[in-house]
């Protein structure tokens, strides 16, 4: 199986969906003569053309609301931000156009679309340019949102996306992009709202989801060194969320941390945390962990930045804790 970068295997993703429904199309920021601001739709203009790869003006309620307008009339477009930082632009589009078209036609509409791009920390690039919003927008009926974290799983999921008959918001990083993994040439598909168990273990669960899974990972091995089983779940989509998975694995390991990049009041692992105990709580010996970003804005410097977001010290501390 060969290896290739996040960013290569979304755009495997969207030039095979492409090629095989001709109501697909991409639009947003630079997607096109720039070949994509992080190289995911390199050399699709050159294979589609202007009128399925198209770039827009720095105006993301105006394409969002495009997009939105073409989904509903029986095109498929995915449309790129540069960052979920810019849709807050475009968020009355998406949450009361795409989410919510379905409930207010009675059936007579539907959306599917995807809104895809990159989400949270990036580095020094200060509050207002590393903002999580997958918890935000997983709160809106109407919508699926995506997070995956390795290029196979990014292929998969996609495809899946852009097949659904939903609005999904899909969400990267763009400290992934240049990751590498192995992911195979023949054509797959991987479900929306199942998680994946990506180690097994028997002291613990650890559930996390998209670029904080190397968090995750990199903790259980550390954890391992010092004769500590760590069971890490990655959830890869958060509406709809796989509670079976979290809840089965609780039952074997009788513990859970949460580990999550957003701030903590409303936040994914939150509701990870109400639906175990809800369903499991006659199976743990410890209250349930969380390891979140801490309660502030994100800061530029970087050492602030390594204090405020979630990592291996603070993952392992949270562990032992509950242990």
């Amino acid at each position: 199986m060969r290896e290739i970068q996040f960013r290569e295997a979304l755009r495997e993703a969207l030039n095979e969906e492409m090629r095989r429904d001709k109501s697909i199309f991409l639009m947003g920021e630079e997607v096109a003569e720039y070949n994509g601001a992080y190289k995911v739709s390199q050399g699709m203009l050159d294979e589609f053309g202007p009128e399925r790869v198209i770039d827009t003006p720095i105006a993301e309620l105006g394409f969002a609301g495009i997009g939105i307008g073409a989904a509903m009339n029986g095109l498929r477009p995915v449309i790129e931000f540069m960052t979920f930082n810019f849709s807050l632009v475009a968020i009355d589009q998406i949450i009361n156009g795409a989410a919510k078209i379905m409930s207010m036609s009675g059936g007579q509409y539907s959306a599917p679309i995807v809104f895809r791009g990159p989400t949270g920390n990036a580095g020094m690039l200060s509050s207002q340019h590393s903002q999580n919003f997958d918890n935000w927008y997983a709160n809106c009926p109407g919508l699926k949102v995506v997070v995956p974290s390795n290029p196979y799983d990014a292929k998969g999921l996609l495809k899946s996306s852009i097949r659904d008959n939903d609005p999904v918001i899909f969400m990267e990083s763009e400290l992934m992009y240049g990751d590498k993994g192995q992911v195979p040439e023949n054509e797959y598909l991987l479900p929306l709202g199942v998680a994946d168990v990506k180690r097994e273990g028997n002291d613990v669960t650890l559930v996390s989801f998209g670029k904080i899974m190397k968090v995750a990972l990199q903790a259980a091995e550390e954890l391992q060194k010092e004769g500590i089983s760590v069971e890490v779940i990655d959830l890869r989509s958060i509406r709809p969320i796989d509670y079976k998975t979290v809840v089965n694995s609780v039952k074997k390991t009788n513990r859970l941390v949460i580990v999550e990049e957003t701030w903590p009041l409303g936040c994914i692992a939150s509701e990870i945390a109400y639906h175990v105990q809800r369903y499991a709580f006659d199976y743990l010996d410890a209250p349930i962990g969380r390891v979140t970003n801490r309660d502030v804005p994100l800061p530029y410097a970087p050492t602030l930045i390594e204090a405020i977001l979630p990592n291996v010290k603070r993952t392992v501390e949270a562990i032992k804790a509950v242990i």
